[in-house]
């Protein structure tokens, strides 16, 4: 019998009449795993996230959450369970940080419907791990776009849930952020237990913090652990490019090789 944990059995997928871009996938994150999901652009990575919190449905197969089918849960109970910060998120301007990273906790609020003292410190926590408690009061339209990256992982973190789910999240951030979130992200997992679905174009970044990593192409997946993934060259495959693996202070890294990149000296 399977612990909890997301159970993804022979799902596919496609957009209307289009060639399915998920075919038959198959997987199982149990619960406290740090998930890493790469592949080109396209390879169907959002649309697989959208399917595992259920803003899609397969056209086959079944996904269930802790032995539960996704599509059965009520939105208020699933939003217990799960946060989501999507690739491309719709920012609440008129509302100031604090507003918009207080809306995850809706979910908790009183039968008034009103937040009690443990929502407040749960936001004003995940703004100091961000490091955007000093944004708190400006409105989302007045930050850049790093910090705003920043203000929506703050909201999910805010939820507290078991299960984080996040879509390219450091996209827009500098190497130092993108290095302090993962580093976050990392410590919740091991100290609180949190599971950690991520998607990303930096796999050697990921390859760092990830227990296994799935990668997607052309209908096609592979789930390995970040070590094998580099053994068996799956980089060149899935994302068509010509490169070396190499170890670095004792972690394997991938270095692309293009046409007209600058010789060693």
């Amino acid at each position: 019998m399977l612990s909890e944990g997301i159970d993804v059995r022979d799902i596919s997928f496609a957009y209307r009449q289009q060639e399915k871009i998920i075919n038959e996938l198959t997987c199982f994150i149990k619960q406290g795993m740090f998930f890493a999901i790469a592949g080109p652009n396209g390879a169907g990575k959002s649309t697989f996230l959208n399917l595992l919190f259920g803003a899609l449905r397969p056209i086959s197969g079944s996904i269930k959450l802790n032995g539960r089918e996704v599509s059965s849960y009520k939105s208020k109970d699933f939003a217990r369970l799960i946060a989501v910060v999507r690739q491309q998120f719709v920012p609440a301007f008129g509302f100031s940080v604090y507003e918009t990273v207080m809306m995850a906790r809706t979910p908790f609020f009183n039968v008034l419907g009103f937040e009690g003292e443990n929502d407040k410190y749960l936001v004003n926590h995940a703004l100091e791990l961000t490091e955007t408690a000093h944004l708190k009061d400006r409105e989302l339209d007045q930050i850049s776009g790093g910090e705003r990256q920043r203000v929506f992982i703050a909201r999910a973190i805010a939820q507290d849930t078991p299960i984080l789910v996040l879509d390219e999240p450091t996209s827009s951030l500098d190497l130092k952020h993108q290095v302090a979130i993962y580093d976050l992200l990392k410590k919740m997992q091991i100290e609180q237990g949190k599971t950690v679905i991520i998607v990303t174009h930096n796999i050697n970044l990921a390859a760092q913090y990830c227990d296994m990593a799935m990668l997607l192409s052309s209908g096609s997946f592979h789930i390995e652990s970040p070590e094998d993934i580099y053994k068996k060259n799956l980089i060149s495959t899935v994302f068509g490019i010509d490169g070396t693996s190499l170890e670095v202070e004792g972690r394997r890294v991938f270095i692309p090789r293009g046409n007209y990149t600058n010789p060693v000296r």
